[in-house]
């Protein structure tokens, strides 16, 4: 195997990395999962990897558009949901994500919603020639329905994010 193609790879890591932020204020994990990839530059902040990683599909802008255009017409509300910065505060939102921790090596974003809460982290690790990027996610159930809903949805979420890092890596 070469070296090139070695780094593409994705590994399931066993836990997520200790010195981790993604746990903090959490409470109890009900699952959780970590991911990595190695890529052959170290020009990139966690922000820029975070955006790339993260970016919104044309066919969900426009329905998040869309959805905006129609609540605004009842609500007479503007929606700063789709509102891209280049550097995300802890309050701000990644598409439909809102970041609730940060620091310069990682971005956490999550949300708790009735039925599930959880955090998805985003962290760079930077030596002279590679970054590693660790992709994390942690759930808690909050009811019996938020068990069932993980329950569909882990064989799509483990597929979708190593596809998505292994793009990610493959498109730098």
């Amino acid at each position: 195997m070469s070296f090139e193609n070695s780094q593409k790879k994705v590994t399931k890591l066993e836990q997520i990395p200790d010195y981790s932020i993604i746990l903090n204020d959490f409470g109890k994990v009900d699952y959780g999962d970590s991911y990595t990839i190695t890529i052959s530059t170290n020009i990139y902040s966690v922000d820029k990897i975070t955006l790339d990683l993260f970016k919104t599909p044309r066919w969900i802008e426009l329905l998040s558009n869309l959805k905006d255009y129609i609540a605004n017409f009842f609500i007479e509300k503007k929606s700063d949901e789709n509102a891209v910065k280049l550097l995300f505060s802890v309050g701000s939102k990644l598409t439909f994500f809102s970041v609730v921790d940060r620091n310069q090596k990682e971005i956490v974003m999550g949300e708790n919603y009735k039925r599930l809460s959880f955090r998805i982290s985003v962290m760079a690790e930077q030596n002279v020639l590679n970054t590693n990027i660790y992709l994390s996610t942690i759930f808690h159930y909050n009811n019996l329905l938020g068990r069932l809903y993980l329950f569909l949805l882990k064989p799509f979420h483990r597929f979708y994010i190593k596809k998505r890092l292994k793009d990610y890596a493959n498109e730098i």
